[in-house]
């Protein structure tokens, strides 16, 4: 999950930041974000993703300012 674009990201301004101060001076704009990896117990990926979908919706995305994405591995 990532936030949405126009949303402030200052643990992304820190990051950004400090990699120029160490000496990164070629890094520009740093959007933060998070993985949240879950097993799900459904052997059919088209319910396992629509599980997971409801689930971001209701609990693990914050929908108003974040991006999310859904991998299946």
């Amino acid at each position: 999950m990532t936030l949405k674009n126009g949303v402030l990201d200052p643990q992304g301004k820190a990051i950004g930041h400090s990699l120029n101060r160490l000496g990164f001076p070629e890094v520009g704009d740093v959007r933060q974000g998070k993985v949240i990896e879950l097993e799900i117990a459904e052997t059919d990926k088209a319910k396992a993703k629509a599980r997971v979908e409801d689930m971001c919706k209701k609990l693990l995305a914050n929908t108003v300012i974040e991006n999310y994405s859904i991998e299946m591995i």
